[in-house]
């Protein structure tokens, strides 16, 4: 078999196709958060999924998944440049496949791994239909897990390959206008991610104030807010449906009575929970992470609940450090452009020094050259 020149334009360009693909898997793993549905109306107060989203999410998710594994592939494929050669010119290429693979194995093999097991496609089509005879919030929590065990790996596998990207070929956001675009992808990314978090979990919430009240009623049983049960909820629906309502935090302040929602009373109160329009609440929550992530969850007033303060709190990092590396990335712009401003001065002096010697000007004429220069043209 082959082994590639991790210089070889055909792997720098399938590298920069990985990394476009590696970016879109992260902004598609978050809408598995909007496959479950509330239905909520005086006959029935349940959980349901949305299974064409469902069905669009996870092919779109195998196809990500596809490309993952061929990264897979050539990186048992690609030789290794010895470090320490680079100084003498483009570097040792170890071409041995068992040193190559070796070398994999112990670094990013494990992680790659763990980024393309098809675990959430598994908990959708596998689970899921086994959700009528459990409790509902497992397979939430379980789908909840899933996403977030497979991002950190991806997150963490698609930065050394950017810059191994940028060290190899050079390009990618070497403009003012590449950078700009990759900071505006990373902070909508952020608000993207932010708003599915919202939205799945205002939906716990709401599951959790119905086991809540469940447990007061006798007759009823977790597993009764599956929609897909077809039980009849009309001995307890109403008084869920009366305990669990939606009010204004300031009212729950005043009162035992309700269930304090804290920041997901918006979600909840909207009514993007109970709709299968997938443009009207991804549009919705989206917003909402932009606004929370640019204000750093300032503008949030959350309730007593421990998950929820972490939430805000993660929100309110996340808008920090965007806001930092802003502010890093510009800096470095700017050192950059005034540093190869300098280095063209620098050449261009040279060159007119060079130019009046073989021109062999008088030393006055020279002087005056150089004023000139030095006044006007390094402008």
């Amino acid at each position: 078999m082959r082994v590639h020149d991790p210089q070889d334009q055909f792997l720098q360009s399938w590298n920069k196709l990985f990394v476009l693909s590696c970016a879109i898997s992260l902004a598609l793993d978050p809408l598995f958060f909007y496959i479950p549905v509330l239905k909520l109306n005086d006959e029935e107060t349940c959980l349901y999924m949305d299974r064409t989203l469902a069905i669009v999410v996870c092919v779109l998710r195998s196809v990500t998944d596809a490309f993952y594994a061929i990264h897979i592939y050539f990186q048992f494929r690609t030789g290794i440049i010895v470090p320490s050669s680079r100084v003498f010119g483009t570097g040792q290429l170890i071409i041995d496949p068992m040193a190559i693979a070796k070398r994999y194995l112990s670094t990013y093999f494990t992680v790659d791994v763990l980024g393309i097991l098809p675990l959430p496609q598994v908990v959708v089509f596998v689970l899921s239909p086994s959700f009528k005879n459990a409790v509902p919030i497992v397979g939430m929590e379980m789908l909840e897990s899933v996403i977030f065990s497979q991002y950190v790996p991806r997150l963490l596998r698609i930065y050394p390959l950017y810059v191994e990207v940028i060290r190899s070929s050079g390009r990618l956001t070497n403009t003012a206008w590449g950078g700009a675009a990759y900071n505006f992808f990373i902070y909508m990314l952020a608000s993207h991610v932010i708003g599915a978090f919202w939205y799945f979990f205002g939906i716990e919430r709401q599951d959790a104030c119905w086991q809540k009240m469940c447990r007061k009623i006798n007759g009823c049983r977790d597993k009764d807010f599956y929609c897909g049960n077809k039980l009849d909820q009309a001995d307890f629906v109403g008084l869920v449906s009366q305990a669990c309502r939606i009010v204004e935090p300031d009212e729950t302040k005043n009162s035992t009575d309700h269930f304090d929602y804290g920041i997901f009373t918006g979600v909840l109160k909207s009514g993007v929970v109970e709709s299968r329009n997938f443009r009207v609440k991804f549009s919705y929550c989206f917003w909402w992470g932009f606004r929370s992530l640019s204000s750093t969850g300032q503008n949030l007033e959350t309730s007593t609940f421990f998950w929820e303060i972490v939430f805000v709190v993660c929100i309110a990092i996340s808008g920090l450090v965007l806001l930092l590396k802003l502010i890093g990335n510009m800096q470095i712009y700017l050192q950059s452009t005034t540093v190869r401003r300098v280095q063209e001065l620098r050449v261009r002096k040279t060159d007119t020094e060079q130019w009046m010697s073989r021109c062999m000007l008088p030393n006055n004429l020279r002087e005056r050259v150089r004023q000139y220069e030095s006044t006007n043209g390094y402008k």
